[in-house]
């Protein structure tokens, strides 16, 4: 207590809140560092600690806050996006950019539909409410999925990598999108009064809400982009200010497209993918400014999240919750990504990959606080649904990413590594502009095409899609796989023996 004459004025309105925040962000890093060496995420400690700190747990904080958690993960959400797309090269969309789009639409709606079946039958809801329980926890999250990949240690060829950083990123305007849209009709049921949507009302909203989304998302990061690019490089060590510039620019456009009716969470991600293209150079010295503020919104927001949870309300609906996290991980998920990627030409083990790491982290509880926010009957449901199947993600899914990247094999070797990179790419190493010809009578092959293509033309004719580091294609007896490429390109080729 500070005295002032005959005054007293206390600070404990500062202290003990800033005291108790401050202690858990410390002891969750703390206990995250331990934890990520026996493959659990950083996100899963987060979330643990905010819920032992909470009412139910030793901690005994009571918290339940829904305004401010809201405004918080929104806010968090946003600069995550921001510094994905900042990250994101506008070479990776070569591969990346139309499964994404696929799985971030299509891909959205059907796993929708299908654990909202699940829901439908395993939590004893109407339609309308068992759709919502899909639609809120029916996207990737973006803060899991740049997390966990970047710390799994394992550098995963490039068609998978893109297709999921960019899905994380573009998944979640679909998202909140039907959540929106399925409070909208379970409001419009409860009250006898009011008239149904229209599909017309429904698809106008839509195209609002993503065109408002890209337009001011695309613009703005233009803009952005020139006037980093006329601050100069940064050389005098201003990238905490220029990074500081683009997160502040990035939450204005995320409030002024979401005021607008748009998706703020596209049009920031867009903005990020925008000014780290055209601003390479001049973005390269924030990123660790930039890292860091993505890492604080994490911390804060799955810290805040896990405080909203009570364990003992929780439990009331475990066992029908895990029942559709399984549906979602085993059936809703693997089976929406085989529709959409299958007939781009992805492998076997691509798919499966691509199912396994469909992980659920923050946006689901974020989109579970809607319906209380909206005053949706029997909310608290969904948000303890989200909250159990984000739990299952992160700990089935979260920690065996690279084991389940090194199993299904699309894990590029390093090149030094002379053994691993054999066991990839085969024995012998040739030039793409080989001609097949040759190499046909040099193996002793039969001879598939025109002995004057190369054997690059044939790699890519016969792969059927745009060629990354590690495809393979059997020719008779022979194994050949990309080795080297340069866009579109490819430079060198492996052969094994089979």
């Amino acid at each position: 207590m500070w005295y002032f004459q005959d005054m007293v004025l206390s600070l404990d309105f500062l202290s003990l809140p800033l005291l108790a925040g401050a202690a858990l962000v410390f002891v969750s890093v703390l206990a995250g560092v331990f934890s990520a060496r026996i493959g659990f995420s950083f996100l899963l400690i987060f979330l643990v600690v905010g819920i032992l700190a909470g009412v139910d747990g030793p901690g005994g904080l009571v918290f339940d806050d829904f305004r401010l958690s809201f405004w918080v993960g929104n806010v968090a959400l946003a600069v995550i996006l921001l510094d994905g797309g900042l990250r994101t090269q506008m070479r990776t969309f070569r591969t990346g950019l139309r499964p994404s789009l696929l799985l971030a639409t299509l891909g959205v709606v059907l796993c929708t539909g299908i654990t909202g079946a699940a829901a439908y039958w395993l939590l004893d809801l109407s339609w309308p409410l068992a759709l919502l329980v899909g639609a809120i926890v029916g996207s990737t999250d973006a803060a899991a999925v740049f997390s966990l990949l970047k710390s799994s240690g394992v550098h995963l060829n490039e068609r998978v990598s893109a297709t999921l950083e960019i899905e994380s990123g573009l998944n979640d305007p679909m998202a909140v999108y039907l959540t929106l849209t399925f409070i909208a009709i379970a409001l419009s049921m409860a009250n006898a009064e009011s008239l149904p949507l229209s599909a017309s009302e429904i698809l106008l909203s839509l195209l609002e809400h993503l065109g408002w989304g890209g337009i001011l998302g695309l613009g703005c990061g233009w803009a952005m982009a020139e006037l980093v690019k006329r601050l100069g490089r940064g050389e005098d060590g201003g990238g905490g200010i220029r990074a500081l510039l683009i997160v502040s620019g990035g939450l204005t456009v995320f409030a002024l497209t979401t005021w607008l009716g748009g998706s703020g969470f596209l049009a920031v991600y867009l903005m990020g993918v925008v000014i780290g293209n055209r601003a390479r150079r001049q973005v390269r010295a924030s990123l660790s400014a930039m890292d860091g503020y993505a890492w604080l919104s994490q911390a804060g927001m799955f810290l805040l999240l896990g405080l909203l949870v009570t364990p003992t309300e929780m439990m009331k609906s475990l066992w029908p919750a895990i029942g559709v996290s399984l549906v979602l991980m085993f059936v809703a998920r693997p089976l929406s990504v085989w529709l959409c990627l299958k007939p781009l030409h992805f492998s076997g083990r691509e798919i499966a990959f691509v199912s396994w790491v469909g992980l659920r982290g923050a946006v689901p509880i974020v989109l579970a606080v809607f319906p209380v926010m909206a005053g949706v009957e029997g909310a608290s449901i969904y948000f303890n649904v989200a909250f159990i199947v984000v739990l299952t993600s992160l700990v089935l899914q979260g920690s065996t990413i690279a084991w389940s990247a090194r199993r299904l094999n699309v894990v590029l070797p390093d090149l030094d590594d002379t053994e691993h990179a054999r066991l990839v790419f085969g024995d012998f190493v040739l030039a793409a502009s080989t001609s097949m010809g040759d190499l046909c009578m040099f193996y002793g092959l039969e001879l598939p095409c025109d002995s004057d293509k190369t054997i690059g033309q044939w790699l890519a004719e016969s792969l059927h899609r745009p060629p990354v580091e590690g495809d393979t294609a059997h020719l008779g007896k022979a194994e050949v796989s990309v080795r080297a490429t340069e866009g579109n390109h490819i430079l060198q080729v492996g052969i094994r023996i089979t």
